[in-house]
């Protein structure tokens, strides 16, 4: 638990919204202006196809694991050279697919929350996808965002949440992270010496081999209730 509570971190994914959708969405348009544009990539990039390269690349070079987009744009690279096109048609590729990602519907809870929220205290976005804030529309809640590619790094592994702390200026116990995993949210967060929320919204059991978060909630609705009550308690 915070002793002083200056910032939030917010994992994306599953947290803010739905995911699964939103990828097959870009995973869909990605395909669709293939078979426009570059009809022989798409016949050699269905998304199972493509998925497995991605992990065979990710293999190769372990050092870029952690950066989604490096490896979609690399695997895209590869394979449009396989079939004769220029691999610079991987950077075209890749815009039309992180334009889709970028296209979600956030969870009916998170705009009206998120203004009380960052009205109250820094928030930071911390997550091991490609989503961007700004392009997603949630920008203006947000003082900063911290990526794997920014800390050479994925959640759960301590680097990510120090390049955190760097950018907001805080000790690990100042910061509260909330996101929907417990195994890169929640307990990378507590090896880092961070407070941990976990976002529960569908209400599943916390797995039994692990340490419980310091918090449970079950929407944005329910962590503006915490923030602001942990921000009372150092005010008291």
């Amino acid at each position: 638990m915070p002793s002083r509570l200056r910032a939030v971190s917010l994992d994306l994914d599953d947290t803010l919204w739905e995911t699964l959708p939103v990828l097959a969405n870009a995973e869909a348009r990605l395909l669709g202006w293939l078979e426009v544009h570059y009809p022989r990539l798409a016949a050699a990039y269905d998304p199972v196809t493509a998925r497995a390269r991605r992990v065979a690349i990710a293999r190769e070079h372990p050092g870029f694991a952690h950066d989604m987009t490096w490896l979609r744009t690399e695997s895209l690279r590869r394979a449009a050279l396989e079939v004769g096109y220029p691999e610079a048609c991987a950077l075209e590729a890749f815009e039309v697919f992180h334009a889709a990602r970028n296209a979600i519907d956030p969870y009916a809870d998170v705009r009206p929350a998120l203004a009380r929220l960052s009205a109250r205290v820094p928030v930071y976005a911390l997550s091991n996808g490609n989503a961007c804030v700004k392009r997603v529309g949630l920008g203006d809640f947000f003082v900063g965002a911290v990526a794997p590619h920014h800390a050479g790094a994925a959640k759960p592994d301590a680097r990510i949440f120090r390049h955190l702390l760097e950018l907001a200026g805080c000790a690990p116990h100042e910061v509260l992270h909330v996101g929907d995993d417990p195994h890169t949210d929640v307990g990378g967060a507590r090896a880092a010496g961070l407070a941990s929320a976990w976002m529960n919204r569908s209400g599943q059991p916390w797995p039994a081999d692990l340490p419980r978060a310091d918090h449970e909630v079950r929407d944005m609705s329910e962590l503006v209730a915490l923030v602001e009550g942990l921000l009372a308690r150092r005010s008291a």
